[in-house]
């Protein structure tokens, strides 16, 4: 048996699978990743894209900061791809799609329960009133966007710097250990805290790593997929 017949046969044996994904999953859909081959790390930019991506720069220089978001994290017309769409039509069998991810492709492929713990590019909040805005508006406003208050509209991510939401990263925790099979899918597994949500996994939970290269915790993996995530989906329908 390959391992995609591997894979194929764990899903049909569980009934709450919980998927975690990272960047790796969204690049068939134009996005890049940040480690990988082709990964925003490797762009050049005028600063590293950690510190670019941290709360003190999008502080100190939010003009720098938003001529760089706008090219390389806003999502602009990406679609969800084959693995996306595979997920969401697994229906009542995910308990729960924990997402390091803020693109919100999951939700558009149609998955339900989806806890995107680093935020999103898809909302905006004013930093002096906390009034809302769509990722629309952000598209259209030339240079650093402003709240009608003239505060300065921040994506509703969550930065280098600051905490997760402790709201969120329970309900993962929660939902990682009511599951009997565990998929990390194209997560390099290296950011914490996200990336130790693995470890609340039960005992008895399959788990499965699904990346194109390797991660920390292949080992304790019951089945690991060094290959494309779309062919891997894509082999869901084949049968």
């Amino acid at each position: 048996m390959d391992k995609l017949e591997q894979f194929r046969e764990l899903l049909a044996q569980s009934g709450n699978v919980v998927f975690l994904t990272g960047a790796g999953i969204s690049t068939a859909s134009g996005l890049a990743d940040f480690r990988g081959r082709e990964g925003l790390e490797k762009r050049k930019s005028p600063v590293p894209y950690e510190t670019l991506l941290s709360i003190d720069f999008f502080e100190s220089d939010p003009e720098t900061f938003y001529r760089y978001y706008k090219d390389f994290l806003i999502v602009g017309d990406a679609k969800p791809n084959v693995a996306h769409k595979a997920i969401a039509g697994l229906g009542d069998k995910v308990g729960a799609v924990v997402t390091q991810n803020i693109d919100g492709l999951h939700q558009l492929a149609g998955s339900r329960n989806v806890i995107e713990v680093h935020g999103t590019t898809l909302e905006y909040r004013c930093v002096r009133c906390g009034k809302r805005y769509p990722e629309s508006y952000i598209k259209s406003a030339a240079g650093v966007p402003r709240c009608s208050c003239g505060g300065i509209l921040r994506p509703d991510i969550i930065f280098y710097g600051e905490s997760l939401d402790m709201r969120k990263l329970e309900k993962s925790i929660a939902a990682i250990r009511a599951c009997d099979m565990l998929v990390v899918v194209g997560s390099s597994l290296v950011v914490y805290p996200a990336a130790g949500l693995v470890d609340y996994r039960g005992r008895n939970a399959k788990f499965v790593i699904i990346n194109y290269d390797p991660t920390p915790y292949d080992a304790y993996a019951d089945l690991v997929i060094n290959e494309d995530i779309s062919k891997v989906f894509a082999s869901l329908d084949s049968d």
